[in-house]
């Protein structure tokens, strides 16, 4: 069994008891891409898990992740072009998150953190205030013109980058209420 990261959205702050609809968005195994820590890189905040009994998710506001997301999407198909499988991608992930549109991201870490020998309340820490916010602060840079490195880094390996499984049923889904 692989351990995932998995992102969702919600129409209300997440809490422990949260009642409100919640809409599967992706799952990814064995890391938390690029593309989920940016979906979840404008207002950041650590919530209690829907799944684990932990303070280890991660809400964000929907509309500004995604909104970067796609500007970083943009300027990586500039130096892709003619790339079909490429251009699949974002519009399979542009439709998906469309339809699965609400306010807040919810990014779940458990099976992630839970691979790494630190607390996991630690490592999502770390998360929130450092690696979410580099990685915001690298995709703000490339999508201005100021880091060609990163850009091409994320071109030469996108797949792992931003080809995640997204879906409306994921490994934990949530009945309809």
């Amino acid at each position: 069994m692989a351990n995932r990261s998995y992102l969702y959205s919600a129409g209300t702050f997440p809490t422990a008891a949260n009642s409100e609809k919640i809409r599967c968005i992706s799952e990814n195994n064995w890391s938390i891409p690029p593309a989920h820590k940016l979906l979840v890189g404008r207002g950041t905040e650590t919530v209690p898990s829907m799944l684990w009994n932990m303070r280890i998710a991660i809400a964000a506001d929907f509309a500004g992740g995604a909104a970067l997301l796609g500007d970083l999407l943009r300027v990586v198909g500039q130096g892709l072009a003619g790339d079909g499988d490429f251009d699949e991608c974002v519009a399979r992930t542009t439709a998906h998150l469309d339809k699965q549109r609400d306010t807040y991201f919810v990014l779940e870490t458990g099976e992630m953190v839970a691979l790494g020998d630190e607390d996991p309340k630690e490592a999502v820490r770390y998360l929130v205030s450092r690696d979410i916010p580099d990685a915001v602060a690298r995709a703000e840079a490339a999508i201005a013109g100021e880091d060609d490195e990163w850009l091409a880094s994320l071109r030469a390996d996108w797949q792992n980058h931003f080809d995640s499984f997204y879906s409306e049923a994921l490994y934990f889904s949530f009945p309809d209420e």
